[in-house]
């Protein structure tokens, strides 16, 4: 991916338009230094012990869960080469044990692999995001931390807008657009790595026998090569691999849904069950009634031949209409 195109970089915002601006694009972006005046970053600068050493003033005491891997997976956490089960074993472990063991594992020439991920600094690291502020209108967004060393998570999408900042070490994530699903060879939706679905390519060494279209997806390949105090806007449904480098490396990232946050995925699950198995006649005519109620331009005035009074789970978008939507779903399902 070294030959990729990089990702465009913008100007950081200064208010709550500018950034929706960056949002409405969809399209990623590098904020490049933008939590460079962070303590944070400031402690990672002056080396692995200074990093360790800050973590430690804000370890609120509850174990991190976590990924080990032993060396021969260079970072890579995955599925095994038999798809029965993961090349690394979960785990919780207490933040001193986990710095102990990264420090360990720096003097070793091919290291254990330790990833910690999607910590939320509320409920771990007590008193982070007061020092460390993001600057950026994300609501009620949550910081999360990913501390381990180097590793590798294979590419996958988010059901949120994602902005995640480097605090120490270096990461390279590589990022394909949502329409190159089919491209990317996609492992099994209900048994992953970290929740998500993800490709089932080797995008550092890509089989060009087993994967033969993964050579498309790779053409619209976008990198973002990110140090210390820099972040990446990553746009929902953005395909995202990432790779992090350094003996001690620290991620901190924020996930938030602009309007409802009901599982679009799960919509797609259901329709599995529901539509794709069906003569292929009917599924021509439900594709005209998801342009219809669903994807079309005027989907949202589709009940406005309706009284309003009338509309039921055809109303307008708002709190009622979607406790009306799950109602009838419930109902309908047995649930």
């Amino acid at each position: 991916m070294d030959n990729a195109p990089r990702v465009t970089e913008a100007a950081i915002p200064h208010d709550a338009a500018g950034f929706d601006a960056l949002l409405d694009a969809a399209r990623p972006v590098v904020l490049r230094g933008l939590v460079a005046d962070w303590p944070a970053v400031a402690a990672g600068a002056q080396g692995h012990a200074a990093m360790a050493a800050y973590l430690r003033r804000f370890d609120g005491g509850r174990p991190l869960g976590l990924f080990a891997g032993p060396p021969a997976i260079d970072g890579r956490f995955f599925y095994r080469d038999d798809m029965r089960g993961f090349n690394f074993e979960r785990g919780n472990i207490p933040l001193p044990v986990l710095l102990d063991a990264l420090h360990k594992a720096a003097a070793e020439d091919v290291p254990p692999a330790f990833y910690a991920g999607a910590s939320a600094a509320k409920d771990h690291f007590p008193g982070w995001t007061r020092d460390n502020v993001l600057p950026l209108p994300t609501g009620d967004a949550t910081a999360r931390l990913w501390i381990g060393n180097g590793s590798r998570v294979s590419a996958h999408f988010d059901m949120a807008s994602n902005v995640a900042v480097v605090v120490a070490g270096r990461r390279r994530v590589v990022l394909f657009p949502p329409e190159q699903v089919a491209n990317l060879y996609i492992g099994p939706l209900d048994v992953t790595m970290a929740g998500q679905p993800a490709t089932m390519v080797d995008i550092e060494r890509p089989d060009p026998t087993r994967f033969p279209r993964f050579a498309e997806a790779q053409a619209h390949a976008i990198v973002a090569d990110l140090g210390p105090g820099d972040a990446v806007l990553i746009p929902t449904l953005w395909w995202h691999e990432i790779r992090a480098t350094g003996a001690l490396n620290v991620l901190v990232n924020y996930w938030w849904t602009r309007g409802t946050s009901d599982a679009p995925f799960l919509a797609l699950v259901h329709a599995i069950l529901a539509v794709r198995d069906r003569p292929a006649a009917e599924r021509a005519a439900l594709r005209t009634w998801f342009d219809h109620y669903v994807f079309g331009d005027d989907a949202p005035a589709v009940a406005d031949h309706l009284p309003v009074a009338a509309r039921g789970i055809l109303g307008a978008p708002g709190p009622e209409r979607d406790a009306r939507i799950r109602g009838y779903l419930r109902q309908m399902l047995g649930g």
